[in-house]
């Protein structure tokens, strides 16, 4: 099988990355579009690169799960493919509203509303965690970001 983001593990992302990304996709989530703009503005064009490293650390572990004691069925490869193909538009979706930072952000957002959270779930709520577990990532792969209190 060749390596791709199923099997190879995904490099942390840098701390400011992770706080500028869940910013925006939280802002927009809250309908924030001044703040959502702001960030926009700030973080420049490596934003619509930040979003889809943020996908792809939702979608990819989500929808490779693998429910058949380790051997493989055909659930997960079909939810993983499924993964794959969405990060892919959103890669590649030359023109498509989907390929921008809102569509983006917006996917994230849906993708967390109809399979992260229970029913009607607190979305924000789901949004914070990941982003924490992304911050912890990002922290303990660069150190150098630690602050001293």
């Amino acid at each position: 099988m060749p390596e791709n983001t199923i099997t190879a593990p995904l490099a942390p992302m840098d701390p400011e990355d992770v706080a500028d990304a869940f910013a925006y996709i939280r802002a927009l989530q809250a309908g924030d579009i001044d703040t959502a703009g702001a960030v926009a503005n700030d973080t420049g064009p490596e934003l619509r690169r930040l979003l889809l490293d943020v996908a792809a650390r939702i979608v990819i572990p989500i929808t490779a799960v693998d429910d058949c004691d380790g051997d493989p069925c055909a659930h997960p490869f079909l939810a993983a493919a499924l993964g794959r193909l969405l990060l892919e538009v959103l890669r590649h979706g030359d023109g498509a509203c989907l390929a921008f930072p809102p569509g983006i952000a917006q996917t994230i957002v849906r993708f967390t509303e109809n399979i992260l959270t229970e029913e009607h779930g607190d979305v924000a709520d789901v949004l914070r965690q990941l982003e924490a577990a992304g911050m912890k990532q990002a922290m303990e792969a660069h150190p150098a970001h630690r602050t001293t209190a």
